[in-house]
């Protein structure tokens, strides 16, 4: 199921997958959603919605039950992806493989890039994670 709804304020779009083929298929349609939104994203917020949207969705395809559905999200400050997958396990940190490349980067790297991400119950027996991004990025203290 895909639809996009925008309005003045809120513009968001959900879609489905269970393959993954879906990874490249969502990173299009995060791209396209980033594109879509008016006022325009700075093409670095851009990029993190969609490099957190192939992380989620390839988190949930491996480790989340091989299902999931992706809603993003936009208000006039911030930018959201929503992954909802039918596992109830919430993420666990693992070290990152540097030489089998077996993985362990994608979860450090959804919550190094977000400013808030949440995970919630349901529906059903899984979960949703929801990270979220400023539409301004917050300023880093040096």
């Amino acid at each position: 199921m895909n639809d996009t709804k925008i309005t003045n304020t809120v513009a968001s779009h959900r879609t489905t997958g269970d393959s993954t083929a879906d990874i490249r298929r969502t990173r299009e349609i995060a791209r396209a959603f980033t594109n879509s939104l008016s006022p325009a994203l700075r093409t670095d917020v851009a990029d993190t919605l969609v490099l957190v949207v192939s992380e989620l969705v390839t988190n949930a395809l491996r480790h989340g039950g091989g299902h999931y559905t992706l809603e993003l999200s936009a208000s006039p400050d911030t930018v959201s992806a929503a992954v909802t997958d039918p596992n109830p396990s919430p993420p666990r940190e693992v070290t990152p493989d540097l030489n089998g490349g077996s993985g362990g980067f994608g979860w450090h790297m959804v919550r190094r890039l977000t400013d808030t991400v949440t995970i919630t119950p349901g529906p059903g027996p899984g979960k949703t994670i929801n990270a979220l991004i400023a539409r301004t990025p917050r300023q880093s203290a040096e």
